[in-house]
């Protein structure tokens, strides 16, 4: 079997997820080191260890798990993030946050950002990658998720960040300095929704899925609890699911001077951010 056609039948044999030939260049470039504008044209004959290697990542794939996970690692914004087994995934839509805090720190030397339910990091280590003058707070309660957090941390060779693990909803917030910018991703999908979600979905972590009852539950701790933390005139920028924006903006009634609401690629309801 040569390249060419090893990449056909692992595109064909992925292709229950119909994205079967993204995934086989992200494994050809990422496993066997062929670029993906040369795998087409490759007729050199795919060594019995290559033809190995293939199978038993399309035989993972078929019991549903995640090709991040199985790769080890995957691309956000700019940078390459550690992944595996109890960490949620970065996904595109979050790079949004990313966008909204570099544009309203790009003028702010010094400042202070909290990346809460930070998970692999991906947001807030990205921020502190891009904006080596101002310091990042991430805190991560879940083992798991914690340790990919400082992996991610010393992978990226960081020296402005402080890790956090402890919990949103209990941490002592007194010693806590005063940030220019609180920014989360955090559980939103509701309770009875999550037994629906996709095979590949439910391998990731549960308490990085749920967010409660309604989904709600973290947006309310935010606004109770760790407005306090923020500047006259900071903001609080985050993630959320499809159509609770407006049920965000309700929670933060009488908190916030301004809102914004950004809508991602699907002309979903995204990112909810506050000026505080």
């Amino acid at each position: 079997m040569t390249i060419k056609e090893m990449f056909t039948y692992c595109s064909n044999q992925l292709s229950f997820g119909d994205c079967g030939n993204f995934e086989a260049q992200c494994i050809f470039e990422d496993i066997l080191k062929i670029k993906k504008e040369k795998i087409h044209c490759d007729d050199s004959i795919a060594s019995c260890e290559d033809v190995q290697i293939i199978e038993n990542i399309i035989k993972r794939r078929k019991m549903g798990e995640p090709l991040q996970y199985i790769l080890g690692k995957w691309d956000f914004y700019d940078l390459t993030f550690l992944v595996g087994k109890g960490v949620l995934i970065p996904r595109p839509e979050t790079e949004f946050l990313v966008d909204i805090a570099l544009d309203y720190l790009k003028q702010k030397d010094g400042a202070i950002i909290y990346d809460l339910c930070a998970g692999t990091g991906c947001i807030g280590l990205t921020i502190a990658h891009h904006l080596p003058q101002v310091t990042v707070y991430l805190l991560e309660k879940e083992d798991a998720a914690f340790n990919y957090l400082k992996k991610n941390a010393e992978y990226l060779k960081l020296n402005n960040v402080q890790l956090l693990k402890d919990d949103l909803f209990t941490i002592d917030l007194s010693n806590l300095p005063l940030a220019d910018i609180i920014i989360s991703n955090p559980p939103y999908i509701p309770t009875f929704e999550i037994s629906d979600l996709q095979k590949e979905v439910l391998s990731e972590p549960i308490s990085a899925l749920d967010g409660g009852d309604d989904g709600l539950n973290f947006y309310r701790c935010l606004a109770s609890r760790w407005v306090s933390k923020v500047r006259t005139d900071g903001i609080m920028a985050f993630e959320c699911g499809d159509g609770q924006s407006q049920d965000i903006v309700n929670i933060f009634d009488g908190i916030y001077k301004e809102k914004n609401i950004t809508f991602d690629f699907n002309n979903i309801d995204r990112i909810v951010t506050f000026r505080i």
